[in-house]
């Protein structure tokens, strides 16, 4: 079943030139029904990744621009009255839709920021005490810009625990990007994508991806590491079990997308940075990057025998 993906990987390969690792992230992202935030400068293709995700897959697709004046209700939606009928009606918002592209996500107030935890958790939202599920599947790709710009506010801890990973794009590579200079970036391929997989075949594969074999012998290693980042003086606390469950939930979906039915450490130690790292907090005592010292984690952490 996991054939059926190389023709997606390969047409997102031809949008965002040069990132399949990222790529490949991002699809296992949406595999184990997870949501996905990137960080990274603007022009860096955050938003092109989205756009081109939702048009391969044949999801509804809504980007919503996140601004310091917009208001949950903006995302969210509202009752508003009918004088026809003399009653409030609920116009919903933006993100009652499959996909949601949440663009410059720190640059609103955390007041519309919150807006999206319950959604991005339960499938759901609440206005005014009434319940309304979301579309199935719900995948959200937020993009925020780096912390240092102006105009920014930190995503608090509880929402960045609702992100499944946290990748960045980074620079493209001199032979690619020549190919962007050229006047021939992979942004003008958007318009050819077609969907790939029907909204049936990716819950098929949605349902596959959690049958994936996880042995005992990868439960003591991701124990292992879970309990390296909790002793660490480098961090304020470790991961959480929510945090346990992300890893092995992302390992089962790097498995499916390499053709197994069940995981090895070595798909652990792909996707531990992305899980991992934006859940994990400095001390007084850390030094150096976030990434540097999860990747030092891996190294110390071995594979039990």
């Amino acid at each position: 079943m996991h054939n059926a993906l190389t023709p997606v990987l390969n047409q997102l390969n031809k949008v965002v030139l040069g990132k399949s690792h990222q790529v490949k992230l991002s699809v296992a992202c949406l595999l184990a029904k997870g949501h996905l935030l990137i960080e990274d400068l603007p022009g860096m293709g955050k938003t092109t990744l989205g756009q081109a995700i939702a048009r391969v897959f044949g999801l509804e697709f809504q980007r919503i621009q996140f601004t310091s004046d917009i208001l949950p209700a903006d995302i969210i939606g509202a009752n508003i009255y009918d004088k026809n009928d003399s009653q409030f009606k609920f116009h919903a918002g933006p993100i009652f839709s499959q996909l949601i592209l949440g663009d410059e996500i720190n640059r609103a107030t955390p007041k519309a920021q919150s807006a999206l935890l319950e959604a991005m958790e339960e499938g759901q939202v609440t206005v005014e005490g009434e319940t309304f599920p979301l579309p199935d599947p719900f995948f959200v790709i937020a993009t925020q810009n780096p912390s240092h710009q102006v105009g920014t506010y930190p995503l608090p801890e509880s929402q960045l625990d609702r992100f499944l990973f946290r990748l960045e794009l980074g620079y493209p590579d001199p032979s690619f990007e020549r190919v962007l200079l050229k006047g021939q970036s992979g942004r003008q391929n958007l318009h050819e994508i077609e969907p790939l997989l029907d909204l049936e075949k990716l819950a098929e594969i949605q349902s596959t991806v959690t049958k994936i074999t996880v042995s005992e012998h990868l439960l003591n290693y991701v124990i292992g590491l879970i309990k390296a980042t909790r002793q660490s003086p480098d961090f304020e606390h470790g991961l959480s079990p929510r945090g346990g469950l992300a890893l092995i939930a992302a390992a089962k979906a790097w498995a499916f997308l390499d053709g197994r039915d069940y995981v090895l450490p070595e798909d652990i130690q792909q996707i531990f940075i992305p899980t991992a790292a934006h859940r994990l907090e400095f001390s007084q005592k850390g030094s150096g990057s976030v990434h540097q010292l999860v990747d030092e984690l891996l190294e110390q952490v071995k594979v039990p025998s």
